[in-house]
């Protein structure tokens, strides 16, 4: 781990150890690494294709060590198969598991999830693979092997999108901002000129109370005997042209007018917020899921907490450790090292 601006923003949580991997100094850790396995619960790895095993710290390894141990380990194609040689990364993942198939306009090329569901969804997967291991642990006493692939894991969260190809064998064609399986929805331009001046609606087919809403908002109820939008099919069939004369009416509005005067009716909307007004926006700062720390040597930035909220055990947020900053903590008090011998890794370059 770094002191990078990716380093600060992803890691708030957790120790940072540096280690000499893969250099000479590699076998002077090895007293540590039995002491590591033998007073750890949970064990995690993400890297390549057979690395744990030739470093000698693969599951059967460490598990002769420490039964009980959680061995986590996550691979772009898992541990077997045709694929499980190959390496894999975020934008691989969502082409493999089809997300990328169905992301993007119709004629024209697919396009990679601008949400990392393939790193961070294989490590949600991967966090509730684990506490489900911990829980039968508690149950058996054992230990066991927990491995998420990357590519299936993007396949569990593109679920949704099969429903039409696991029904009739075709492919689901790429649509856009259009809704795929019936209603109407679609980006509609705001007010401004700025390449995020947009509010995304979607009035879905069982919801036409929603249509209504918004043609009152807009002060345009001849639209619901339009024959062109009279119905749900119909609104699917012209989305294009529905889409046109809502415009006329947000075209004039900014785009969080436009969200709260059709939310506000119950119209499921929302403003595209970029990353920078996402950091501003005053309902995330209120929940403080968007605040500000203090870094040792970056100052006083923002960063994004934790999603989860436990009414009982609130998570308190800290910085990104320092790179090294632990490494002393962790080998004296997981891998039993004195301060002596710490001290002699130092001077040989090993940490």
């Amino acid at each position: 781990m770094d002191d990078s601006a990716l380093a600060i923003a992803v890691a708030h949580e957790g120790a940072a150890i540096v280690r000499d991997r893969f250099g000479t100094n590699l076998e002077r850790l090895d007293k540590g690494s039995g002491d590591f396995a033998t007073n750890a619960d949970i064990e995690a790895e993400n890297l390549g294709p057979g690395v744990m095993d030739r470093l000698g710290l693969g599951y059967e390894a460490v598990k002769a060590l420490n039964p009980r141990i959680i061995y986590a380990s996550v691979k772009g194609f898992g541990s077997y198969g045709p694929y499980s040689g190959f390496k894999c990364f975020e934008p691989v993942a969502q082409a493999t598991s089809g997300a990328m198939s169905v992301t993007g306009e119709a004629g024209h090329p697919p396009l990679v999830n601008g949400a990392n569901i393939g790193d961070s969804g294989t490590g949600m997967h991967l966090t509730i693979a684990i506490l489900a291991a911990l829980v039968q642990r508690h149950s058996t006493g054992r230990g066991q092997l927990v491995e998420v692939a990357m590519q299936e894991a993007v396949l569990n969260l593109t679920r949704v999108k099969y429903t039409q190809t696991l029904a009739n064998g075709k492919p689901l064609a790429r649509s856009g901002n259009r809704s795929a399986t019936g209603g109407w929805s679609d980006l509609v331009r705001c007010a401004g000129d700025g390449s995020d001046d947009y509010v995304y609606i979607t009035i879905p087919p069982d919801n036409p109370e929603m249509f209504e809403a918004m043609t009152e908002v807009m002060g345009r109820s001849e639209l619901r005997t339009d024959e062109r939008f009279a119905t749900p099919r119909a609104r699917a069939r012209n989305g294009a042209a529905l889409t046109a004369e809502i415009e006329r009416w947000t075209g004039t509005r900014e785009k969080r007018e436009v969200m709260k005067a059709f939310a506000g009716r119950g119209i499921v909307c929302g403003a595209v917020l970029d990353t920078a007004e996402v950091l501003a926006d005053p309902h995330l700062r209120e929940r403080e899921t968007i605040f500000d720390l203090e870094h040792p040597t970056r100052g006083r930035f923002s960063v994004i907490g934790c999603p989860v909220r436990l009414s009982d055990s609130p998570v308190a947020a800290r910085r990104a450790p320092l790179k090294g900053e632990h490494t002393e903590d962790v080998l004296c008090t997981l891998a039993g090292y004195t301060p002596e011998e710490i001290r002699g890794l130092r001077d040989k370059n090993v940490i």
